[in-house]
């Protein structure tokens, strides 16, 4: 199967939210943040033509990339993923991800450097963030038989830039 990791987009200030007293899981995404997703996603649409399955992280900023996604590809559905929020382990990732395993083609939108430790761990079985995925970036990897440490193939890495140059 293709795994598409995908950053949420620039979201508000994390200082200047948490004086707002709301816990940070609720942190939304900008209006540029926004505008730049659907920009994004244009992109990503032109360079991964499908997607069967798409999760997302509880948070509310990667639930809306989520939604900014699924409208590209046609109003697909978005399955909360807790195994996507800061801090999970990769093992019950690949647990969610071996769930899939009749997609062909399966998108998740995370948070760094959460994703960029996944993206890693997938690659060569190891539990650091050696990937840096910018907001609104993304990462398409190959994955091979059923997920675990070292099973996936990187096909590529783009940044929101060139994704959006892709889409233009």
């Amino acid at each position: 199967m293709q795994l598409l990791l995908i950053r949420h987009a620039i979201a508000e200030d994390r200082e200047e939210f948490a004086a707002s007293g709301r816990n940070d899981g609720e942190r939304p995404l900008t209006k540029h943040g926004k505008r730049q997703m659907r920009r994004v996603a244009k992109g990503l649409r032109r360079t991964v033509k499908s997607i069967d399955v798409l999760g997302a992280s509880p948070l509310v900023r990667a639930q809306q990339t989520a939604a900014i996604v699924a409208e590209a590809y046609g109003e697909i559905a978005v399955a909360t993923v807790p195994s996507l929020a800061p801090d999970s382990e990769p093992e019950a990732f690949a647990d969610w991800l071996g769930r899939q395993r009749i997609a062909e083609s399966v998108a998740a939108v995370g948070h760094d450097p959460h994703l960029g430790m996944l993206v890693t761990w997938l690659l060569a079985g190891r539990m650091e963030p050696r990937v840096d995925i910018e907001k609104g970036g993304a990462v398409l990897l190959d994955v091979k038989g059923a997920p675990r440490a070292g099973c996936a193939t990187l096909l590529w890495a783009l940044t929101p830039a060139m994704l959006v140059r892709l889409g233009d």
